[in-house]
């Protein structure tokens, strides 16, 4: 369709300009819905956010008990989308929770106790699993003791969005008296399986850590002897 110099955004089609609206980002449709009356029409329509929901969302949310609820009681494409932003699903039977990044739409897992691989996670006198009512999933594994803490995690690169950077977090609550792991660092790594890059050492108690690196030692300076203390790493 050719548009002439002289013609105005609003008298474009709708339709037409959802359909441009669709090719950008959630983030880029929020901010054009400011530009026009339009637009703002428009960036509500059902083919501008189908475009940015996951193709496979039926798929996934058949493996969710709330996820025929779900597409059910949202009026909209664009409410459906920002339900999945706000309010994490459960799938995978429950061992996984599903949601959407607001600003790009990208997909976002987390995955529960009981899809990782936990060394000694059914022994008793090492792990304990219970509930949490601070948790999405309905057990969570409390360490007792190890000598050996190695906790793995796994998912289908399929299931996540392509050509997408993602970080990996380990999650977790330290209660109080726990102990450990501020003394020695811990090997963390993500890659593709069978892939040994991106590994290195951190604290996982990343304050206490620090305290450990550092040996605290209390000086005299000035003229009036005010104490400070100096921070020496250790080797």
């Amino acid at each position: 369709m050719e548009i002439s110099e002289e013609m105005s955004l609003n008298e474009l089609p709708e339709g037409c300009i959802a359909n441009a609206l669709s090719f950008t980002t959630p983030q880029d449709v929020g901010r054009l819905s400011v530009v026009s009356p339009m637009f703002m029409l428009a960036a509500v329509s059902d083919v501008v956010w189908e475009r940015f929901l996951p193709r496979d969302l039926k798929s996934i949310l058949s493996t969710s008990p709330d996820g025929s609820r779900l597409m059910a009681s949202t009026a909209s494409k664009k409410e459906l989308y920002f339900s999945l932003c706000e309010n994490p699903v459960l799938v995978d039977n429950g061992r996984k929770s599903f949601s959407l990044e607001k600003k790009s739409g990208k997909k976002c897992y987390r995955l529960s106790a009981r899809d990782l691989s936990i060394t000694w996670g059914d022994s008793p006198e090492y792990w304990t699993w219970n509930s949490d009512p601070t948790s999405r999933f309905g057990e969570v594994a409390e360490l007792i003791g190890v000598c050996w803490l190695e906790i793995r995690g796994k998912i289908n690169a399929t299931m996540l969005s392509p050509a997408t950077m993602y970080a990996a977090y380990l999650v977790f609550k330290p209660k109080e008296g726990a102990y450990g792991l501020d003394y020695q660092p811990v090997e963390v790594g993500v890659g593709l399986v069978g892939s040994e890059n991106g590994k290195r050492n951190m604290y996982l108690d990343s304050q206490r850590g620090r305290a450990h690196r550092y040996h605290l030692v209390r000086r005299r300076t000035g003229l009036h002897n005010r104490s400070r203390i100096v921070g020496m790493q250790e080797p």
